[in-house]
């Protein structure tokens, strides 16, 4: 992909692959400005419940606009790729940061903060992420916090206590009896196959 154009957008490296495609750095050309852009390559764009949810990533990260959540800037398809275009980031990941030894009370406890702001800002529109965890979250040089992937995100949770006890997390798009999310950062509702909601 590198040196190719996916519409408007000039590939310049590869910054990295996930379950959900690879994210590459590129230069929009008509507003001059760096992006990342996240391709789903056509195998997976084929995989109905794949699409579903690089689709479902679009729709969550675009109904938020808040300092603590990766921003959407635009989506489209080029020969069958479809792709998201977001704001390119310079920093590490949490992950990253906490390989290098452990963080003081002071600093663990803003991150903290600013993570719970951005997941305040999703519940809010109903968004529940499903899927945090440190390689989600990402430390900015100029010291910002940004929660990223919303991959897994379920949109629009039901309200009462009775649609809440009967919901489930269970991906039903792709397999029967599929938990979603990442073991080790599972909620025990999301570990059952129940809703995971704000709480």
């Amino acid at each position: 992909m590198v040196g190719k154009r996916l519409g408007p957008y000039e590939i310049e490296a590869r910054l990295g692959a996930g379950g959900m495609g690879e994210v590459y750095r590129a230069r929009d050309t008509r507003l001059g400005r760096d992006v990342a852009i996240k391709v789903l390559p056509p195998e997976l764009a084929e995989d109905p419940g794949r699409l579903h949810r690089f689709e479902q990533e679009a729709k969550a990260t675009a109904a938020l606009a808040h300092p603590n959540v990766l921003a959407l800037y635009d989506v489209g398809t080029h020969h069958g790729k479809p792709y998201l275009v977001e704001e390119l980031l310079e920093g590490e990941t949490l992950r990253a940061r906490l390989r290098a030894g452990p963080l003081t009370p002071r600093k663990a406890t803003e991150i903290a903060i600013a993570i719970a702001h951005g997941l305040a800002a999703a519940h809010a529109k109903g968004i529940v992420h499903r899927d945090l965890k440190p390689e989600n979250v990402f430390l900015t040089r100029d010291g910002g916090v940004k929660i990223l992937d919303f991959g897994l995100a379920k949109l629009a949770e039901p309200q009462t206590a009775a649609e809440l006890a009967t919901a489930s997390t269970v991906d039903r798009e792709t397999r029967t009896g599929a938990v979603l999310g990442t073991l080790g950062y599972l909620s025990p509702e999301q570990a059952r196959g129940q809703t995971v909601y704000a709480r």
